[in-house]
C-alpha cells in the first residue's frame, strides 16, 4: 500500500476536526474524499503534508516510512508527497518557469526534469505559451494549470489536490480533470479532496464521504454515486 492512515486525529484550539480517520490509497489509483465545508477534507491532506500537528494514536506510512518522522519539506523532498493547496499558493511575482523550476530544487535527475516539463507543457500548451509571464497575472484557470505542473514537476509519487475545481467554468473544470487523468497515467498517483461530489466521483476510481471530521461511507464511485445518501446529501437527490 502506497500510503496509509489510521486513527487519524486532529484538533485546532481544543476542538477536534478529525476524529480517528482510516483510508489507505495504492500505487497508480486516483480516490477522492468528498463532504460538506468544515468536514474536514482540507485538515486531511494538511496532516499527510506534515502542515498540521497530528494527535497521539495517528499512524500515517507513506511507502513503508513513518510520516510522523518527516518534517513537511521533507515529505515533499525525500518522500515526493505534493501538495496543491486550495487557492494554489503560487510565486505571484515568479514567472511560470520560475515557479516550475522551483519545484525541482531536491531533484537531482536532469534528464528526467527536462522530460517532466515537455510533459507539462504538452498537457498544459498554455502554461508553454506564457513561459515569461509572471504567475500573478495568470488568470485562475491558467494559475491552476500551474499549481499542479509545478506539483508534477516536484518529482511526486503522490500528488495531493485541495479543490483542483474551485472558481472554473465548467468547461476549464472538465478540461481540467482530463489533465490530471493524463498525470495519472505517467504514474501520478491522486489522492483529490473535492466538493464538486459528482465531478469528483466521476473522475475518481474510489472514495470516501467525510461528515464532521468521521469517515462514513466508502466505496468504489460506481458505489457512491448510486448510494441513496449520497445522492441526497451531495448529489443533489
Amino acid at each position: 500500500m502506497l500510503l496509509s492512515v489510521k486513527n487519524l486525529r486532529v484538533s485546532y484550539d481544543n476542538i477536534r476536526a478529525l476524529h480517528g480517520v482510516d483510508f489507505q490509497i495504492g500505487e497508480g489509483e486516483i480516490v477522492c474524499i468528498i463532504g460538506a465545508n468544515g468536514a474536514g477534507k482540507s485538515t486531511t491532506l494538511r496532516a499527510i503534508s506534515r502542515m498540521v500537528p497530528v494527535e497521539e494514536g495517528t499512524e500515517m506510512t507513506f511507502m513503508d516510512q513513518d510520516l510522523l518522522q518527516y518534517s513537511a519539506d521533507k515529505v515533499v523532498s525525500k518522500l515526493g508527497i505534493s501538495h496543491v493547496p486550495e487557492g494554489r499558493r503560487l510565486f505571484g511575482n515568479l514567472t511560470i518557469m520560475e515557479n516550475l523550476k522551483l519545484a525541482t530544487f531536491a531533484r537531482k535527475d536532469k534528464e528526467k526534469i527536462k522530460e517532466d516539463l515537455e510533459r507539462v507543457f504538452d498537457i498544459f500548451p498554455r502554461l508553454e505559451e506564457r513561459k515569461p509571464q509572471k504567475s500573478g497575472t495568470l488568470s485562475g484557470g491558467e494559475q491552476q494549470m500551474l499549481a499542479i505542473g509545478r506539483a508534477f514537476m516536484s518529482g511526486r509519487k503522490i500528488m495531493l489536490l485541495d479543490e483542483p475545481s474551485m472558481g472554473l467554468a465548467p468547461l476549464l473544470m472538465l478540461s481540467m480533470f482530463d489533465a490530471l487523468k493524463e498525470l495519472n497515467k505517467e504514474g501520478a498517483t491522486i489522492l483529490l479532496v473535492e466538493q464538486n461530489a459528482r465531478m469528483a466521483l466521476q473522475f475518481a476510481q474510489r472514495g470516501y464521504v467525510l461528515e464532521s471530521g468521521s469517515l462514513v461511507l466508502e466505496g468504489s464511485s460506481e458505489e457512491l454515486l448510486a448510494n441513496p445518501e449520497v445522492k441526497n446529501a451531495y448529489l443533489g437527490g
